[in-house]
């Protein structure tokens, strides 16, 4: 009988040790700009904080922010631009004593690796050459705001609305110029690097930084795993596989 009672014990810790031990899974709503850094440093985060995990929901950071709005299960935002951020601020959505800003893009002008002319200068889009021209949501697409920012600086926006063919976020934008859809499209320097099928016209100089910032969602059940994950984007390994693939220091 002693020996069963034992038994029972031991099986009963044992079950103890492997609930306690079940990993938390975090989620992180990240611009999609950030996919394939983010993909990169998850494993490396995951051996550092043993048992968590994490999972990912790639959109335009606007979308991103519609979910969180409506209670989608989320512990962590990463957003393209400080808009998005404000508003989900403005709506008391995340912790705003956690925000920070963790790196930093440029915006620049594609056209497809084979494309035989290549405009120098915003008003080239002007030319017939260019009759279909890729660009972002500007109502839930950073991207497409920080080029409707600039073609509005330069009395161009209006002009080139007929030609431009509205993106759902960044990669879209990219996936129409490397497909030769579109004559041209503005995206995020780091998106050039994952595509051999086009190529960068111009850097497009913006009239603020293109800062990303990050931050815990309030209704997170995992908030001490979020910090850790926010802690590690900021960190040695995490700002290195950033810079890796193309983004800059904050």
């Amino acid at each position: 009988m002693k020996q069963i009672i034992c038994f029972l014990v031991g099986n009963l810790l044992a079950a103890a040790c492997a609930w306690s031990a079940e990993p938390a899974v975090i989620t992180i709503s990240a611009a999609s700009s950030l996919t394939n850094a983010f993909k990169e440093m998850a494993p490396a985060f995951e051996r550092q904080y043993r048992p968590i995990k994490v999972q990912f929901n790639f959109a335009s950071s606007g979308q991103l922010l519609q979910q969180i709005a409506k209670g989608a299960p989320v512990d962590i935002l990463a957003s393209a631009d400080q808009e998005t951020m404000n508003m989900a601020q403005d709506k008391n959505l995340i912790k705003s004593s956690s925000r920070k800003n963790f790196t930093a893009n440029k915006l620049v002008l594609v056209v497809p690796k084979n494309s035989k002319k290549i405009p120098s200068g915003l008003s080239d889009l002007l030319k017939k050459d260019y009759q279909r021209i890729a660009i972002g949501l500007p109502a839930s697409v950073p991207v497409g705001r920080y080029t409707q920012a600039v073609l509005e600086k330069h009395h161009l926006f209006n002009l080139l609305a007929p030609k431009m063919i509205s993106a759902q976020n960044v990669r879209q934008a990219l996936d129409y110029v490397a497909r030769g859809e579109v004559a041209a499209g503005f995206v995020y320097a780091t998106d050039v690097l994952i595509s051999p099928q086009v190529q960068v016209a111009f850097v497009v100089p913006t009239e603020n930084a293109i800062l990303y910032p990050i931050a815990v969602v309030n209704a997170s059940a995992h908030e001490k795993q979020a910090q850790q994950f926010i802690a590690f984007v900021n960190g040695s390994v995490g700002q290195a596989i950033l810079a890796k693939h193309g983004f800059g220091k904050p």
